[in-house]
């Protein structure tokens, strides 16, 4: 047989192919961070918003509040402001796919010879990136009001790194719930509907003083488990483990495993929508 007559190799799938999806994903992301960089105000927003909820808890309400087992209560806040700030990442991935839906792009994307999974991986590598402009502003802001990491650099650092996985695991739960709106307008007002994963928490108050079912709720809260790890990581005071749940005795283990369980279960759901979405 001659070398025309041959078959040609096996072309790798657009869809599932690693290489294809990080090069695709990556011209998404870029495209979502163009479009961040571009609206300051916005920018401007995120940052701001920790050094609102700082003033708002830790100086009108926080004279109010026991930390359990003692110590600051701005110290004890810190954390749940850093853990609030990684879950926002769902409200604002909502609101951008359900954009996208809306006006055609996603129909545009699935057009083009573009990885399949490139889309949702691009919109939440771009979630993460706004997560990091998230952190910075709530650390500067904790500088600010005294907080400390009391453990070393190296474990300040896992921290941070606790939240950017709890961060792009958010991002995934923001684009397949993103893909389920018809128009931007009916994601903005299911947005404001997230508020209580932050609040029903341990993010701002202890769990104690809550009645008995909402307090199962907030303990096994993958915030609180964020959280809790947060201060385990970095010694803020709050880490009373009397009568506590299992995920906030090992709050760092758990965070993983919350986080894992996100992407498992949100990634095939995301890519399976994106494949579906607005067809009918």
């Amino acid at each position: 047989m001659r070398a025309l007559d041959a078959p040609p190799p096996a072309a790798a799938s657009p869809g599932t192919h690693p290489v294809r999806i990080l090069v695709d994903g990556g011209v998404i992301a870029r495209r979502q961070i163009e479009h961040l960089l571009r609206r300051p105000a916005g920018l401007v927003g995120e940052l701001a918003l920790p050094a609102i909820i700082v003033l708002l808890f830790g100086y009108v309400f926080g004279g109010a509040i026991e930390v359990p087992g003692g110590g600051d209560y701005r110290e004890y806040l810190l954390p749940g402001v850093f853990a609030m700030q990684a879950v926002s990442g769902i409200g604002v991935t909502i609101t951008t796919v359900a954009g996208d839906l809306a006006r055609g792009v996603m129909d545009r994307f699935r057009a083009m010879p573009m990885a399949r999974s490139a889309v949702p991986v691009g919109h939440t590598t771009a979630s993460l990136f706004t997560g990091l402009v998230n952190f910075l502003g709530a650390a500067l802001c904790a500088l600010a009001v005294g907080w400390r990491a009391h453990r070393g650099v190296w474990l300040l650092l896992a921290a941070f790194g606790l939240l950017c996985l709890f961060r792009y695991a958010t991002g995934w739960i923001g684009v397949a719930v993103g893909l389920s709106f018809k128009d931007e307008a009916g994601a903005d007002h299911a947005v404001p509907l997230l508020f209580p994963i932050s609040m029903i928490a341990n993010t701002f108050v202890p769990t104690d003083g809550m009645p008995a079912w909402l307090r199962v709720i907030a303990d096994w809260n993958p915030v609180s488990a964020v959280t809790a790890a947060c201060r385990q990581l970095w010694g803020n005071p709050g880490m009373d483990r009397t009568h506590t749940a299992l995920p906030l005795q090992h709050p760092v283990m758990a965070t993983i495993l919350w986080s894992v369980g996100i992407i498992a279960v949100c990634a095939p759901t995301a890519v399976w929508r994106f494949r579906v979405a607005g067809r009918h």
